[in-house]
């Protein structure tokens, strides 16, 4: 059975409830296009406030809680019967029963982040239960709840206004802003021209007629929106048609988190980098495998104008409610000869589907089979500066993200006293620490971005604490790792640990004394504070406050 009617049968099965208390109102949709990712649920607003009640919108239990990882910050996971979950995301806290379970992890394991997994038995809930008060915590811009549905088997991402449509009022059509014409080097022209060329939308039926010769792909610039909502959208479903016949269609209802990084080759990236507007092709590229975009033609979404008369392009684009809009303009195919295309040069050609090992003095690239859209002619370069311990390679002239993580080796050139504290570092508008394991002269990490820069550096400094605070029974401490990051602080009062949490876009962490082991005794206490980079360099910070 398919993702959408398992969504269907599970809708009309099991009874599904708002998780906000009031109209919602949507600032993000699933599956909008963004650099390296999907966005993988919903954002509701909150009325740009924190401090909103957040409910289970279905029956289940609570079996996840975590705090500090992948961008969610606060966060709480609910798996239902009929195998889905649901995670609610940048809460400000728990409701005192989770924040207690949560905080006794953390002290067990010493550490301000959580991931904490509970049992069916452990915390079961009703739809319509209280789990967490609305925030802005983790990577999130300004206070909402954002709302993802997973496959609990799969964890594939499913979109959650398959389940809440009831909740969601929305009569407004998408709108298409322009087109892109991508003709194929050497094989194809597109009004005479081999580079590809976007065309504005001036109304629905564009009366201008284009030309073409040989093989084009088509990418579309269009955003839905909603009644109610100045949010810009993702459009749900895509279908492009040549004289009535579909040629491509993408429905963007469940996306393998395998594949989230593959936005980049299903959107123009390239185009988005210079300008921030998605294009989404209307073909598939060899390395895709999106399994939300379709194909029903040999060429992938290619169309092949071969014969001298009018082709008629249609697209059509619709949200999940059904409201739609249609696009149509006229191809004439027009005989002409096609430019010679660029020759790729062997020796420097990443093959999409094959494993790729490039070597050169000093380096090793190891790409497995799947991290690229298409093959990709490489343009290494070895820069050497001065102190520095390796060359600095480049491989791309500008951005091009891999589908997953790509393994780098460098050799070193200079001895270092302690070969442990090197790694390698990613030079790409902010340094970026990728990991570093030495061995036999070589320092090993991974690479996830050929137009990155990378050399290999060396930590061996403490992490910097700045400052440190005591006041209305909360200890404030700032530290900081300008080489390979921080990797954790830890604090201790009288010899027992306390918990310093970190406080979100900032370098802070902060004790709440009343929720610690120590007691209010109106006397002096001793606090050690232990910063921990990835080197695993210490820096430890000793004090004594008054509680």
């Amino acid at each position: 059975m398919s993702t959408f009617l398992t969504s269907l049968f599970l809708s009309a099965v099991m009874t599904f409830g708002s998780p906000v208390n009031y109209p919602i109102s949507l600032a993000g949709n699933f599956g909008e296009p963004r650099p390296n990712h999907f966005h993988g649920g919903i954002d509701i607003r909150t009325g740009m406030a924190e401090g909103k009640p957040i409910f289970s919108v279905a029956d289940g239990y609570v079996s996840r809680i975590t705090i500090g990882l992948y961008g969610y910050g606060n966060a709480v996971f609910i798996s239902h019967p009929g195998g889905r979950t649901t995670v609610y995301c940048h809460l400000k806290k728990f409701v005192p029963q989770l924040a207690a379970i949560a905080h006794k992890w953390q002290y067990q394991h010493q550490t301000s982040f959580a991931d904490v997994r509970l049992r069916p038995t452990d915390y079961p809930v009703a739809r319509g239960q209280i789990i967490a008060v609305s925030g802005n915590s983790g990577a999130s811009h300004a206070p909402h709840l954002h709302l993802e549905f997973r496959d609990t088997r799969t964890w594939s991402l499913i979109d959650p206004l398959i389940y809440l449509k009831d909740f969601v009022t929305d009569t407004t059509q998408p709108i298409a802003h322009s087109f892109m014409a991508y003709p194929v080097d050497g094989e194809g022209l597109f009004c005479g021209s081999t580079r590809k060329q976007s065309y504005g939308f001036t109304s629905p039926n564009l009366i201008r007629q284009f030309t073409a010769w040989g093989k084009v792909g088509f990418g579309l610039w269009a955003n839905d929106y909603m009644d109610g909502s100045f949010g810009i959208l993702g459009i749900h479903k895509t279908t492009l048609s040549v004289d009535g016949s579909i040629v491509f269609e993408s429905v963007v209802d469940s996306i393998p988190e395998k594949c989230n990084r593959m936005v980049n080759s299903w959107g123009d990236y390239e185009h988005y980098c210079r300008t921030h507007v998605w294009y989404m092709k209307s073909f598939i590229e060899p390395g895709n495998t999106l399994p939300i975009i379709h194909s029903h033609t040999q060429n992938q979404g290619i169309i092949d104008f071969n014969e001298e008369r009018d082709y008629v392009i249609t697209y059509m684009i619709s949200d999940i409610f059904g409201n739609s809009r249609k696009y149509t303009f006229t191809v004439k195919g027009r005989r002409q000869e096609f430019p010679q295309s660029k020759k790729r040069d062997a020796a420097y050609t990443l093959l999409y589907n094959r494993l790729n090992s490039f070597q050169r003095p000093g380096l090793s690239l190891t790409l497995r089979p799947g991290l690229l859209p298409y093959d990709v002619n490489i343009m290494p370069k070895a820069k050497r500066k001065a102190n520095s311990l390796s060359n600095e390679w480049s491989f791309y002239p500008k951005s091009f993200p891999l589908f997953d993580w790509a393994k780098i080796s460098i050799k070193l050139d200079k001895a270092v006293k302690y070969p442990s504290k090197l790694y390698i570092v990613s030079h790409y508008g902010v340094d970026r620490y990728m990991g570093g394991t030495y061995a036999d002269g070589w320092v090993s990490g991974r690479i996830r971005e050929l137009g990155a820069r990378y050399e290999i550096a060396y930590d061996d400094e403490a992490p910097a604490i700045t400052s440190f605070g005591s006041y209305n029974g909360k200890l404030r401490v700032a530290a900081y790792d300008k080489k390979s990051g921080l990797r954790d602080i830890k604090c201790y009062a009288d010899g027992k640990f306390i918990l310093f949490e970190h406080q979100d876009k900032s370098n802070m962490y902060v004790c709440k004394l009343e929720y610690s082991p120590i007691k209010r005794s109106h006397t002096m206490h001793s606090l050690k504070i232990v910063a921990t980079d990835n080197r695993n360099n210490k820096r430890t910070y000793t004090t004594q406050f008054l509680y």
